[in-house]
């Protein structure tokens, strides 16, 4: 599928731009699945202020999509009409600052934040490590893992809207909850300052490292897979119900459920994004006959159907 090439129309309206766009972009590379139709554009912004130009300037009936290191998404087969916006390293770095506190950019991995901390002596984010995403996204989903949560230690954060306005948030206004927060969607997430405590680096960094041979041994890390597919129900696990409902194993063309985590959906090779979909509709609908628990979807779909 190819969409209408407005890069054109994009350039002449921002001169001043310096990021890089690209027409009928391949989005397969852009996720961990390695699914997914073409970006009818794909901008790589330089920095935030080339990112506000762009949007100050963007046609607000376009639709954006914010991507960073897509462990948590599924672009769907018919790709992205609009624009796909995919924050690099201009968006990716670290600085440890006094009182024990981290800035990061929203393109920069977490488990290059948990060790930046580490490595200064700073506890209280060794849990980043456990999360396979960027900080934007640890913002926008209260990331979390292995006891710890995004809202436990992030001081503020600063976006830029839709409109190209800059924006901050403390972490009372970001509205966390479960896997949620409450700033608006339109609002796309630049760099974030965390505070933790002091700490013993060896100690901190000896705590990573067991997060990482938990995972290992407990979670398909070096698979094509999106990560945790469903969120978890109030007071249940959602590998517990997707195991009792006998989806453990369940293959639809090359997507399986997970069986060593069958809370993760796995791409073997040549699995659509359909097919992928498709399985977690199915697991959704046993394990509401199972137990009669609505799943919700951890992983975000996005996109149009189709090839």
């Amino acid at each position: 599928m190819m969409f209408p090439d407005i890069v054109p129309d994009l350039l002449a309206a921002m001169p001043e731009l310096r990021g890089k766009l690209e027409a009928n972009a391949p989005t397969a590379s852009l996720s961990w699945f390695r699914t997914g139709g073409p970006a009818q554009t794909l901008f790589s912004p330089a920095d935030t202020g080339d990112l506000a130009y762009f949007l100050a300037r963007l046609d607000p009936k376009v639709p954006v999509l914010v991507v960073g290191l897509g462990s948590n998404l599924l672009i769907r087969d018919g790709g992205w009409e609009g624009v796909v916006i995919r924050l690099g390293k201009g968006f990716a770095e670290i600085s440890v600052e006094p009182n024990h506190r981290v800035r990061a950019g929203a393109g920069a991995a977490d488990v290059k934040v948990a060790r930046a901390a580490a490595e200064a002596g700073i506890a209280g984010l060794s849990f980043l490590r456990g999360i396979p995403g960027t900080i934007g996204g640890a913002l926008r989903m209260n990331g979390g893992a292995y006891g710890g949560e995004t809202k436990d230690v992030l001081v503020e954060a600063k976006g830029v809207t839709r409109s190209g306005e800059t924006v901050s948030y403390t972490n009372q206004q970001m509205g966390f909850t479960y896997r949620h927060s409450g700033v608006p969607d339109d609002v796309i997430f630049t760099e974030a300052l965390f505070e933790g405590r002091p700490g013993n680096p060896e100690e901190i960094l000896a705590e990573m490292n067991a997060i990482t041979e938990a995972r290992s041994s407990t979670q398909p890390v070096n698979t094509r897979t999106g990560g945790s597919t469903f969120k978890n129900p109030p007071g249940r696990k959602a590998w517990e119900l997707v195991d009792a409902a006998g989806c453990r194993g369940l293959r639809i063309g090359d997507a399986q459920v997970s069986e060593m985590h069958c809370n993760f959906l796995i791409n073997h090779g040549s699995a659509s994004a359909a097919e992928i979909e498709g399985l977690g509709e199915e697991v959704r609908r046993r394990v509401r006959e199972a137990s009669g628990v609505e799943l919700d979807w951890e992983i975000k779909r996005v996109g149009l159907s189709g090839a």
